[in-house]
């Protein structure tokens, strides 16, 4: 899961000139004193990319020229900021900034900070690859905004650590048992303990408090005396903190795939899975529209049962093929009932195919959906675009639930039970058993400044009541994205459109259609 996963040196050397520095200083007084022991941004030269590795961020080949380009206008650097913010004068790590710089300066209206996801997700280049090569209406926003994307601390070419520690083996394929849950239980929680404890006193200022904190003193170091707020899954709560701490320098704020106003991982968990489910319900009224195409069921209700009872079927009987790293379980049934619209498609005939499949090879559509492994090799000189520690400590330092495993087992078998076409594919909803460094988290803020919630109504990742429970936490205006794709608002031309119009006017209208389901 993106943004609470059960689950990228930096204009020449020195200091490069640019409006927005000209007489810089740092301002006084912030309610949070964030920018205590903040140094100015030390500009470096930019990461220089083989083509091999800008394929990797999935930039398309037609695109690798225009990449190229605007690495020529990026600005590279850090800021120095304190590990612990309740000792500035203490140890200090460096936080990885970029900017692009606006195109018509003579019309510029500020600065809009990219806020990536994760937790543990990269934003250096994110202003490049979410803004100006996203669609010719998100590059857009670049003609009157500098666009500012950082890495957080913990991430890419900022400060971290990683823990000295091996992922988690395989689960045998089949149907959880007691038994082999109480091994991955068992298994996590000696990981966690193992972790935690290798460098508390860094991974315990890993909290989404203090990335605000940095962001801040980001802001500062540029010299802006306001940030607009552009931010994605994670990233928007880590704008709610941010407009929390510091209502004085936020400006508008766009917030896409809306993050709940808590931090507990169970009802996380709770919450996508009975979204999940509940958006089957519209592929299986898809696919049955499409009978006999996928031969699944003539109607909502047949598909259900049909796809249900693969689940169970494959459960029973996993299958291994010669040419796939992973079995095919009731999980990796699972797991093609609960993709978005966009995939239904392929999912569909890939659930087909796994209904007749004999040969000791994957079916085609199997093989392309299910064959790759979560994570592949990084390509040498790649940027790090997720850091699997910080992704893991800011979850554990911020989630109060930490269940045990009775209670974590009876939440899973509750789970699949309730969700019969989609619950295997959670796994035991188990993150931060034995973490060992306290609870800490943020305290959120109504605030009156700009602010639009874009929730999408029926994606899971990013549950569509949790934009409503935010607006209630804080305000802000609601923005209707009509799919079930995550964070799909700046994807989309129109869309992005509006997300453009807002930051230059100020106003937003109440949504759009968002990414279109197949015909």
């Amino acid at each position: 899961m993106t943004y609470r996963t059960f689950l990228t040196a930096l204009a020449l050397a020195g200091l490069v000139a640019h409006p927005s520095l000209a007489g810089a200083t740092a301002d006084a007084g912030s309610s949070a004193t964030a920018n205590s022991g903040v140094s100015s941004v030390q500009w470096k030269s930019c990461p220089v990319y083989s083509d091999e590795v800008i394929r990797s961020l999935r930039v398309r080949e037609e695109q690798i020229p225009a990449f190229r380009t605007l690495m020529k206008r990026l600005e590279c650097g850090t800021v120095s900021v304190p590990l612990n913010y309740q000792d500035p004068s203490g140890r200090k790590i460096d936080i990885a900034v970029t900017r692009l710089a606006a195109a018509d300066e003579a019309h510029r209206l500020g600065a809009t900070a990219i806020l990536p996801g994760g937790p543990g997700n990269s934003g250096y280049l994110d202003p490049i690859l979410r803004v100006v090569l996203r669609n010719e209406e998100m590059a857009k926003l670049n003609e009157r905004y500098d666009i500012i994307g950082f890495d957080p601390r913990g991430v890419g070419y900022s400060t971290k650590v990683d823990c000295p520690i091996s992922p988690l083996g395989p689960q045998e394929p089949g149907a959880l048992t007691e038994e082999a849950a109480r091994k991955i239980y068992d298994a996590q929680l000696a990981a966690n303990q193992k972790c935690g404890s290798s460098d508390p006193a860094f991974l315990g200022q890993l909290t989404t408090d203090n990335v605000a904190k940095d962001l801040d003193s980001v802001r500062t170091a540029l010299g802006e005396r306001t940030l607009n707020l552009l931010g994605f899954s994670w990233g928007t709560y880590l704008g709610m903190v941010y407009r929390s701490l510091f209502p004085e320098h936020t400006e508008r704020a766009f917030l896409d795939s809306v993050a709940p106003p808590w931090t507990r991982i169970d009802e996380h968990a709770k919450d996508s899975a009975e979204a999940a489910e509940r958006n089957f319900g519209r592929m299986a009224a898809w696919l049955a529209r499409r009978d006999q195409t996928y031969g699944l069921g003539a109607t909502a209700r047949q598909v259900r049962e049909e796809v249900s009872k693969l689940v169970r079927a494959y459960d029973k009987s996993p299958k291994a093929y010669t040419d796939l790293q992973r079995p095919i379980d009731g999980s990796a049934v699972a797991d093609l009932a609960r993709r978005n619209s966009t995939e239904w498609a392929r999912a569909g005939k890939a659930m087909a195919e796994l209904r007749k499949a004999t040969g000791s090879t994957a079916p085609p559509t199997v093989k392309e959906l299910l064959g790759a492994p979560m994570m592949g090799t990084p390509v040498p000189g790649a940027p790090e675009t997720l850091n699997r520690t910080m992704n893991l400590a800011v979850a554990c330092n911020e989630d109060s639930s930490r269940a045990g495993f009775d209670t974590a087992w009876r939440a899973y078998r509750k789970l699949v039970k309730r969700h019969p076409a989609t619950g295997r594919s959670w796994g035991l909803p188990v993150m931060c058993p034995g973490w060992p460094l306290p609870v800490q988290q943020a305290t959120l803020k109504r605030g009156s400044g700009s602010l639009v919630l874009a929730g999408h109504l029926y994606e899971f990742m990013s549950v569509y009541d949790w934009t409503l429970q935010t607006r209630r936490a804080i305000g802000g205006t609601v923005y209707t994205v009509a799919d079930d794709v995550h964070v799909s608002t700046t994807r989309v031309p129109e869309c992005a459109a509006d997300v453009v119009r807002y930051f230059e006017t100020g106003r937003i209208g109440r949504g759009c259609e968002g990414s279109a389901i197949p015909s």
